[in-house]
C-alpha cells in the first residue's frame, strides 16, 4: 500500500530484524537491518536520525556475534555524526558511546573502553540525574569493565550502588533491579563469595521466573549462572540438572546456534565429561 521505501514500512522491517536478533536468527536480521540502512541513506540521507539508528542496529548485530571490527567501525561513524549534529549530551549520541565501550570491553580495551564510560556516566548524571535508569545502567557497564579485569572491589562497589539504587527507585521486580542483582551475584561468585552469590542468585532467579516468566532468555541466563555456582559449591547433580534444564529450553526457544545456547551447551558438555572420568577412574580403582 504504502511501497518499499515509506518510512513506516522501513519501521516495520527493523522492527521484524530486532525479533530475529532476540531469537538468534543472524543472519536474517542483519539481511534486513542491512536493506533498511541502504533505503534510507539513498531516500533520507546519511545523516539523517533514521539512518543513523538503523546504523547503530546494524552495529548491534554484528556485535551480538562478535564482529566487533565491523560493530566498531560502524558505532564511530554513528557516534561522530550524533556529536557534531546534536552535540554531545544528546541521549543518541550518549547511547552510541555506551555501546561503543562495550565494544570495546569487550575487545579487552580496558582503557579505552573504562574512558568512554566515564564520559558517559559523568554527562548522564549531570543531564539526567544519579538515579536515572539510563545512568544507572551505564555505572553498571563500568563495573562490567572493572569485573573483567579482576577488579573486584571496585565492581562491588558499584554494582551495590547499581542494585540499591534500582531496588529504591525501580522496584524489585524491575527488569533493570534484575540484571543488578544478577551482576552483583557473579561479581561475590568471581570473588569466591559462594555463599552471598549463591543466595543472591536463586533470589533473582526465583524473581526472574515469576515476573519474566520461565523461559525468558533473561531467566536463562540467571538458571546458567545458578548453575555454575552450585557446580563451584561441588553440588554438581543439582548443577547439571539445572544446566541441562536450561540448555533444553534455550535450544528449543533461542535456537541451536544462538550465543547463550552454545555457551550452556559447552559448559554442559564439559561437566558431564568430568563426570564421566570421574566415574572411569572410580571403575579403575
Amino acid at each position: 500500500m504504502l511501497g518499499q521505501e515509506h518510512p513506516s514500512t522501513l519501521t516495520s522491517m527493523g522492527n521484524l530484524a530486532a525479533i530475529y536478533r532476540n531469537q538468534g536468527r543472524w543472519k536474517e536480521a542483519e539481511d534486513l537491518l542491512v536493506q533498511v540502512m541502504e533505503t534510507r541513506k539513498r531516500v533520507l540521507g546519511q545523516e539523517h536520525l533514521d539512518t543513523l539508528t538503523s546504523m547503530g542496529n546494524l552495529a548491534s548485530i554484528y556485535r551480538s556475534q562478535g564482529r566487533w571490527k565491523e560493530a566498531e567501525d560502524l558505532l564511530v561513524q554513528v557516534m561522530e555524526t550524533f556529536k557534531r549534529l546534536l552535540g554531545q549530551e544528546y541521549l543518541d549520541t550518549l547511547t552510541s558511546m555506551a555501546n561503543l565501550a562495550i565494544i570495546y570491553r569487550n575487545q579487552g580495551r580496558w582503557k579505552e573502553a573504562e574512558d568512554l564510560d566515564v564520559q558517559v556516566i559523568e554527562t548522564f548524571k549531570r543531564v539526567l540525574g544519579q538515579e536515572h535508569p539510563d545512568t544507572l545502567t551505564s555505572i553498571g557497564n563500568l563495573a562490567s569493565i572493572y569485573r573483567d579485569q579482576g577488579r573486584w572491589k571496585e565492581a562491588e562497589d558499584l554494582d551495590v550502588q547499581v542494585m540499591e539504587t534500582s531496588l529504591r527507585v525501580l522496584g524489585q521486580e524491575h527488569l533493570d533491579t534484575l540484571i543488578s542483582m544478577n551482576n552483583l551475584a557473579v561479581t561475590y561468585k568471581n570473588q569466591g563469595r559462594r555463599k552471598e552469590a549463591e543466595e543472591l542468585q536463586a533470589t533473582e532467579l526465583e524473581m526472574s521466573s515469576r515476573v519474566l516468566g520461565q523461559e525468558h532468555p533473561d531467566t536463562l541466563t540467571s538458571m546458567a549462572n545458578l548453575a555454575v555456582i552450585w557446580k563451584g559449591h561441588g553440588r554438581d547433580v543439582d548443577a547439571l540438572e539445572l544446566m541441562r534444564q536450561c540448555v533444553e529450553v534455550q535450544t528449543r526457544i533461542l535456537g541451536s546456534d544462538h550465543p547463550d545456547t552454545l555457551s550452556c551447551s559447552a559448559a554442559l558438555l564439559g561437566w558431564e565429561a568430568e563426570k564421566l572420568e570421574v566415574r572411569s577412574s572410580a571403575d579403575r580403582a
